[in-house]
């Protein structure tokens, strides 16, 4: 792959694993990300950064007039759904309305080649279980609700302007490279928070609801680490593609919140006291992926996600991470 890419969100944690990965193979790669919640040091040295915000009509038109740009891969949005059910119009206005402006501007630039960092906060509460893609989109958050929009958005590109696009429903991001890890503030994942008492930072870990329908009543999550991620964002610039297609990246294996705390504990060799608590509104007890479909589509398969290996893989990778980086990118 020799390719000019535009990388939006390329400072942020999933988005910095990309661009090494970009760079691993020989492509330029232009960074677009206005640092409000990534790092210019989480972006590697041989990538081109721009400050900038993608709904700045200037800067984007601006950045495609300068330079030629063979395919983009957006990542750049607001992720945390608490905050999405208190700022709805937030939400809209950046993951939609301005992701809208970029997409115009790559359209009159004649790139025809996207690939966006989607969610399975598109399902809901999933009718059933490993999800498939064809399970029906039915969002409980803003959050969820403009990833969907965005993608009818990809639908309706594909149709008018022959954009050919790839949704990637991401499970849960986890995991660290050498270089790259989560450094989130504030931090509402499990995994750092897990680490983050191993390390001193916090008393216990909040286990959210412990009387879910799942085996010891904690909900349960599909945990994907970002190597295998970035890995398909890499992997769908590059196959034969026509038109907008949605494939979801899971391991199909789901491990329940009290089988990450006690894998962190193996890991680590730290107690991790865990407080339970009430339930979080809207948190469904299973999301666990079905993902042939992106086998079939990118060749792709999971390296370091899935089962109780992968998970320890997973947990063991962050926790170099967060040792070799005790205050996140400010080290």
């Amino acid at each position: 792959m020799t390719a000019t890419v535009l990388v939006t969100g390329g400072a942020g944690y999933i988005g910095s694993v990309v661009v090494d990965q970009l760079l691993a193979r020989a492509c330029r790669v232009v960074v677009l990300d206005d640092l409000s919640t990534g790092h210019r040091t989480a972006v590697a040295d041989a990538a081109e950064l721009i400050e900038a915000n993608i709904g700045d009509r200037a800067a984007v038109e601006g950045l495609f007039a300068s330079r030629p740009v063979d395919a983009i891969v957006h990542l750049a949005a607001f992720a945390l759904v608490p905050e999405s059910v208190a700022h709805p119009e937030k939400y809209r206005a950046n993951n939609v309305t301005a992701a809208r402006v970029l997409l115009d501007a790559a359209i009159a630039a004649g790139v025809r080649r996207f690939v966006f960092s989607s969610s399975c906060a598109v399902y809901g509460h999933p009718t059933r279980t490993p999800i498939d893609e064809d399970v029906p989109q039915a969002p409980v958050n803003p959050y969820g609700e403009t990833k969907r929009e965005f993608e009818r958005v990809l639908d309706e590109y594909a149709t008018r302007h022959g954009l050919a696009s790839v949704s990637l429903r991401y499970f849960n991001a986890a995991g660290a490279t050498e270089r790259r890890g989560e450094d989130h503030d504030p931090e509402t994942h499990l995994i750092p928070n897990v680490l983050g008492v191993a390390l001193g930072r916090r008393p216990a870990v909040d286990v959210f609801g412990t009387d879910y329908p799942t085996a010891d009543g904690t909900a349960v999550r599909d945990y994907v680490h970002v190597d295998d991620l970035a890995d398909a964002h890499v992997r769908a610039l590059d196959v034969p593609l026509a038109g907008a297609v949605a494939l979801n990246l899971g391991s199909g294996a789901g491990h329940s919140v009290r089988q990450v705390v006690a894998a962190a504990r193996r890991v680590t060799g730290h107690p991790i006291p865990a407080a339970d608590r009430s339930r979080r509104p809207g948190d469904p007890p299973v999301l666990v992926a079905a993902a042939q479909r992106a086998a079939t589509v990118l060749g792709w398969r999971p390296r370091r996600s899935g089962g109780r290996e992968g998970l320890e893989d997973i947990l063991a990778s962050a926790w170099r991470w967060h040792r070799a980086h005790p205050r996140g990118y400010r080290s």
